[in-house]
């Protein structure tokens, strides 16, 4: 981890954040005590990325080939179609 001082980070700022998209870390200083460090912001998985390690980790299992996804309900069909749910449910019931 390299260090520089508040004046000098100003200064370089942008040659900085170059050294930062390669991983690299800086402290930044003041008076020569540490009070910042530039790091690289950590990189989130994407959903496909997420599914995909969920998958080797066991803790989802994937669709058969060729399964479909349903439609997605859409908000405005989503009080009706509720309704119409519990109807079902209360008739299946009783």
């Amino acid at each position: 981890m390299r260090k520089i001082g508040v004046r000098e980070a100003k200064a370089r700022l942008s040659q900085l954040l170059r050294d930062v998209q390669r991983g690299r870390e800086w402290i930044i200083t003041a008076r020569g005590q540490p009070v910042a460090r530039l790091a690289p912001v950590e990189r989130r998985e994407t959903v496909e990325e997420w599914v995909r390690r969920l998958e080797r980790e066991g803790r989802l299992i994937p669709p058969p080939p060729g399964a479909k996804w349903p439609e997605p309900i859409l908000p405005e069909e989503a009080g009706e179609l509720l309704q119409r749910w519990l109807q079902e449910d209360r008739d299946a019931t009783w």
